[in-house]
């Protein structure tokens, strides 16, 4: 056993209204209530515009909220943008950084993903690292150097187990159905812990989850995976009883 709690997030990129986003914190705030004490926490990340009534509706259950993006900046003329400053105001608790979708939308370099990690962990978030290949890198065999790539220029100074979680997803994995195979996942968690290990002092107890098209049909075969500390789940975070199961298979 490696003494790391589970953390279970559910991404929930740009999906969910009002209505939809209160039923389905509420019903994973029931859930959570509903299991007793449990070896995993519980993080939902919607969009900013769910943030609050999220918050409000998971409110003492033990589910956390996240957001899915912040500024390096705490205010000012950034139009469109939103502060780590102002997440911790809504409620939130984490934020996901350097998600792929944003690597890959929106351009953003390693050195600006550090950047908003800092800010974050200034705010008193904990900041959620992504990192992952492309199918083209992989076939290249380049997914390793990548990884490590990525990692050497998106974990700021200051990072701890405390404010830091890495998350690997293969963006061949992400929303299409494929999943990385367990020795695949085996073979970069451990290639991450590695790195941790000679780049932070708490470098054993830092988090990384897997995501990439985790669904509840394989969540235990991929939360068996030595230095698999959890899941960072997109699409299967959208239902309930789906983004349950996947946290179940960590009972």
């Amino acid at each position: 056993m490696s003494g790391r709690r589970k953390l279970i997030a559910g991404n929930w990129k740009m999906n969910g209204r009002h209505e939809d986003g209160v039923a389905l914190a509420t019903g994973l705030a029931e859930k959570l209530r509903g299991a007793g004490t449990v070896p995993f926490d519980l993080l939902v990340c919607p969009p900013a515009t769910l943030i609050w009534p999220v918050a409000a509706a998971v409110t003492g259950s033990g589910v956390a909220v996240g957001g899915q993006d912040c500024h390096v900046k705490t205010s000012g003329a950034h139009t469109g943008d939103i502060s780590p400053a102002m997440l911790t105001d809504a409620g939130c608790a984490y934020v996901i950084v350097g998600h792929s979708e944003r690597r890959q939308d929106h351009k953003e370099s390693d050195a600006l993903i550090a950047a908003k990690a800092a800010a974050a962990h200034a705010a008193g978030l904990v900041a959620i690292i992504c990192v992952g290949e492309t199918k083209e890198q992989r076939q290249a065999g380049q997914a390793g150097a990548v990884v490590a790539s990525q990692l050497a220029g998106s974990i700021p100074a200051g990072a701890t187990a405390t404010n830091t979680v890495i998350a690997y997803e293969p963006v061949w994995a992400i929303g299409t159905g494929l999943t990385a195979t367990p020795a695949d996942v085996a073979e970069i968690h451990a290639l991450i812990r590695a790195d941790l290990l000679k780049r932070l002092d708490s470098g054993a107890a830092v988090r990384i989850l897997y995501g990439g098209s985790v669904k509840p049909d394989n969540a235990v075969e991929l939360m068996a995976v030595p230095d698999v500390d959890g899941a960072l789940v997109g699409g299967a975070s959208l239902k309930v009883a789906d983004f349950w199961g996947i946290a179940s298979a960590c009972l």
